[in-house]
């Protein structure tokens, strides 16, 4: 990499492109762009408890984009695009959230709680609303999957 202290470009050899001062600026006004929206959807949460129900809302919207992924199939035109929208706005909401109850909750068992909420909600709403089967088994294993994220959020402080 070569840098000039009058230069006004870098150049990146391996893979060729010319990076300005003006394109570092756009980067720099991006991110803190969007770190003010980022503090605007939900501002900073210290309290543990809140930041645990956060979670557990980050969860639900995770389930809501993947119900949209799934209500998107088969369809054209004007439904699919707000279905898409529902995708967009889910996970952006469950993204936000969970970055914000990590800020007090270790991230290990906060992804963990995260994604077993997905999971849990997930099937459940797949045998609710669109008619999967509910075997023994799929709801001995998603009992188990409930009791270790119950598990994970008593033994976690």
């Amino acid at each position: 990499m070569e840098d000039h202290a009058q230069s006004t470009t870098i150049t990146n050899k391996p893979y060729n492109t010319i990076i300005t001062k003006q394109r570092c600026r756009q980067q720099a006004l991006l991110v803190l762009f969007y770190e003010i929206c980022q503090d605007a959807l939900v501002p900073r949460i210290k309290n543990t408890h809140m930041n645990w129900i956060l979670l557990v809302f980050a969860g639900l919207f995770e389930v809501a984009f993947t119900f949209c992924l799934e209500k998107v199939k088969g369809l054209s035109g004007l439904p699919m695009y707000g279905w898409y929208g529902g995708f967009i706005l889910s996970l952006v909401l469950s993204m936000a959230l969970l970055m914000k109850a990590i800020q007090t909750l270790p991230i290990g068992t906060a992804y963990a709680v995260w994604t077993g909420i997905g999971a849990v909600g997930t099937v459940m709403v797949g045998i609710i609303v669109f008619k999967e089967p509910a075997t023994c088994w799929r709801l001995f294993f998603i009992t188990t999957l409930i009791c270790s994220i119950v598990g994970l959020k008593v033994v976690s402080h």
